[in-house]
Formats: structure tokens, sequence, C-alpha cells
């Protein structure tokens, strides 16, 4: 490693803490507070378990808690963020350990996308323009890669199965092997990663590279196979394919029962509008600017068997994210594939940047360069701005309502970021209705139901003020609004037998 890749790394990092210190203070949204939520039990030994309902994917029955988790996302961010807190958590607590668990993957984020700038042409400095970039993230990544998510995870793991892919493709198995491990580690950190196997199978195609190709499909497989067979023994999801590719309505997924509906116009108006929308967020990650010299960058290193694979695989999640999961792709699945294709795009970016400046002098590169870097930089401070009104402002607001809620517990919108906020059980809200609700809070004994302003629609008559029976007026801090359980609660949902301390379901 030169050394000014070395001080490169070291300056980035740096800027990774003050992000973390001043911003990224707490997970953030949903999927972050899930990963920790989990990590901390895994981290005490409680294995891959949740004492909270984020879904009822993972309680498909109102199952007794602690459920099983991770039946819908994948295990690897958990996994690091445990290991984090198991070394560290004594010094720094759990969220700050899990966070430098994350930290600690992101430092390596520079050092790969140089490699991948120089594995595919280009010099030196050249190199430290891409590692510059990837590791500042723009507008869009600067806060991604210190969040508890998978973000740095799988940026790495992507990047590195570029470079080897290109080794791979000359037909060396050894190469294949790695490929087939990145490409199932890809996949514990985000399920979409499974699809960067088909890359495999061409290779696989090939008489020059077949062994290289079997050899690598064969290890992501078994991998893959390996946590799918988890699934298979915890029950599978019966109604997993109803949640994610036919939702009609996004609220759905959160239903104990989904039963919407839909027509064709809106199912294909629903994948277009995705597809419009994730071309925007991918311009987005490129800070728009750079969308030029990446296109540069994929001509001029066409003929490199990574670059091929990195367009392919770019065009494949792009159509599977906005036409297989649309609903999930706009609410953020496939701003997160992303992350595993970003630092081998700011690679190109380079060797496209390097060859169109070379008709130019030397000061006009240094111009360019140091602005496109100093473009980048701000954008990255203007990210991280926009991560703290997002974010932190709510968390404050939950925050300051949890006083309020009756000991024991509640019902909310967001099972995993209340479960951390307030350290006890919650549920989420099922978005079937207040009678679906009734029964979740007499199955797992809630005293409390919490609405916010962003609530699912069922709930739009009560966060108004319509009476519930079962439910008291309520309390209200701010936009949040804290409905106490009255004693007595109907259900007719047949649930599994019940675990005893809370409310039996006929």
């Amino acid at each position: 490693m030169s050394r000014g890749l070395i001080l490169l790394s070291l300056a980035l990092l740096a800027f990774r803490l003050l992000s973390a210190a001043f911003v990224v203070i707490q997970p953030g949204f949903t999927d972050a507070f899930y990963y920790v939520d989990v990590a901390r039990r895994l981290a005490h030994g409680e294995g891959l378990t949740a004492d909270f309902v984020w879904n009822f994917l993972e309680a498909p029955h109102l199952d007794p808690l602690p459920v099983a988790s991770h039946r819908f996302w994948m295990p690897l961010a958990t996994v690091v963020q445990a290991t984090g807190i198991t070394v560290l958590e004594p010094l720094l607590g759990t969220f700050r350990s899990a966070q430098a668990a994350i930290i600690a993957v992101a430092a390596f984020v520079p050092a790969v996308a140089y490699a991948a700038a120089r594995s595919i042409g280009a010099s030196p400095r050249a190199g430290l323009f891409a590692a510059a970039l990837a590791g500042l993230g723009g507008g869009a990544f600067a806060p991604a890669w210190v969040t508890l998510d998978s973000f740095a995870i799988a940026a790495l793991i992507g990047t590195a199965f570029f470079i080897a892919f290109g080794r791979a493709a000359t037909g060396d198995a050894r190469a294949g092997a790695i490929c087939g491990l990145l490409v199932g580690l890809l996949f514990l950190a985000r399920a979409e990663g499974a699809l960067f196997g088909v890359a495999l199978l061409a290779l696989a195609l090939r008489p020059s590279s077949r062994a290289a190709g079997v050899a690598g499909s064969a290890i992501a497989l078994a991998i893959g196979a390996a946590w799918l067979l988890r699934g298979v023994a915890l029950g599978g999801s019966p109604d997993l394919l109803a949640r994610t590719i036919f939702l009609a309505r996004y609220e759905d997924f959160f239903a104990v029962t989904p039963t919407g509906t839909t027509d064709l116009a809106t199912i294909v108006a629903t994948r277009l509008g995705a597809l419009g929308s994730d071309l925007l967020v991918a311009l987005s990650g490129l800070m728009g600017f750079l969308v030029f010299p990446l296109a540069l960058g994929v001509r001029d290193a066409w003929r490199r068997p990574a670059v091929r694979g990195f367009v392919g695989l770019s065009l494949l999640i792009y159509v599977a994210e906005g036409v297989v999961w649309p609903l999930h792709a706009t609410r953020g699945s496939y701003f997160h594939s992303l992350a595993a294709l970003y630092p081998f795009a700011m690679a190109l970016v380079a060797v496209g940047g390097e060859g169109w400046l070379a008709r130019g002098g030397a000061r006009a590169r240094r111009l360019v360069t140091s602005a496109t870097v100093g473009a980048a930089a701000v954008l990255a401070v203007f990210g991280l701005q926009t991560w703290d009104a997002a974010f932190n402002a709510g968390y404050r607001l939950r925050s300051e309502a949890v006083e309020a809620i009756p000991p024991g517990p509640f019902l909310a919108i967001d099972g995993a970021a209340w479960r951390w906020i307030a350290d006890r059980t919650v549920v989420v809200t099922p978005a079937d209705g207040l009678n679906v609700a009734a029964c979740a809070a007499a199955r797992y004994g809630a005293k409390s139901v919490v609405l916010e302003a962003a609530h699912f629609s069922v709930y739009d008559g009560l966060y108004r003020g319509d009476p519930v029976p079962w439910l008291s007026p309520p309390v209200e801090r701010g936009t949040v609004r804290i409905y106490a359980v009255r004693a007595e609660i109907s259900c007719s949902i047949r649930a599994l037998p019940d675990t005893g301390g809370v409310a039996a379901v006929p």
C-alpha cells in the first residue's frame, strides 16, 4: 500500500469518525435499529433472535417471543456489529461498539476502490482519485458508511468481487473460488447480492473460464443454500411472496394477513414508476456530474471482463429491483443495492476522467481533479446534514415521548426503533386494522398503542380522535399519541399457545 493511500485512508477515517461523533449518533432507520437490536442479543449469547416484532413475517401466528430473527433481512450486518459489541461494549457502550465495527469495515473502502481502479488500468494518481471519491461517498453514501447497516460491508465485498472476477475470467480457478465466497458473503449482507452469482454462471458457460465459474458457483450456492435451509428449518414464511413481489400497497407488508389486490394497469404503472425513481437514485448516487466520466471509463475499459461484468450486473440489479420488488425498491432497497457497486463505479470514473483529461495540460488536470473532489466533499457534508434532519429530529421526539408510555410492552409502527429507544418489548401495529391490533395487544400483553404522525392508514380515525372501546383517550407528546389499553379486549384470531404473563387469545 502506497504512502499516499495510507494518508488518504487515515484522513477519510478521521472524516468517518467526525461523522459518527456529531451526526450519526443513533441507528436512524428501521433496518439499522433491527440489525443492532438483534446484534446486542447475539453478542450476549441469545443467538439470532428478536424479543420484538418488527413485521409479522417473523411472527405469522402471533408467535411467542423471542422469535427467530432475520426471516427477511440478511444476517451479516448483525454479525459484524455483534463482534464489535462483544469486544468493545464495556468501553464504548452498545451503539458505539456496534458502530465501531462498521467504521472499521468502512476504513478499507478507499483501499479497495484504489485496487479496483488499478486493476482496470488507472494510474496510481487516478487510483487515489477513485479512493477519495469512494471514501467521501458524495451526498448519498457519506452517512451510509457509518450507519449500522450493510452499506460499508456490501461496498467492500462487491468491489473485491469485481477485482477477483477479472482474474477469474482468465481461467484462474482460485480467483473463481474467491468470487464464489464473495458472492455468498454479499448474499448474507443483502439478499439481492445473490444476483452477482449470474456473473459466475456466465464464466461457467465459457470453456476458457469454466473451472473458475464452476468453483465459484459451487461455493456461492453452498453458502446460499445453508442460509435458505435455516429458513426451511424454521418453518419457512408462507406469505413471503405476498409481502414482497405481489404487494399491492406497501402497508400490506406489515399486515398479519396481506390481502391487497390490484389490477394490471396499476401493476405496470408501479413498476414503471419504480424504474424511473431508481434511475434518479442512481444519478443522485453518482452526484450527477460523474455520469460523463463513468461512461468514458466504461468505454475505455470495456475490453476488461470486470467492467463488462459490472455493467451487466448493474443493469440486472436495476431491472430486478424495479420490476420484481418495486415497492421495496422505492423505499430504500435499490439505494442499498448501489453500495456494492459504488466504489467500482468510482474506479471507472477515475479511468474515464484520466483518459479525457490526458488531452489537457497538467494544470487543467489538477484543477478538474481538485474541483471534483471538493464538490464531493461539499456534497458529503450536505448528505450528513440531510441525514441529521431526516433521522435525528424524529429520534429525539420519540425519546422524549418514552416517559409518557405506560410500563410494559406496547404497539407502534416501527417495532425495531421503539425496541431500541424504549428498551422494552414492542410489536408493530398491524396494518390490517384495529381489530387485529386488539389481538396483537392481547397476545403480547401490550399496555398501550403508540401512534406517530406517520402511521398506517387504518389508524387515521384513531389518530384524528375517533374513540375506540378498548383504548383510553390519548396522551400527547408532540405528534406522538399514546393510548393506554383498557382491561377488556375481545379477539377471535387463533394464535399459538400462550407462554404465560400475557393475555390469552381465544
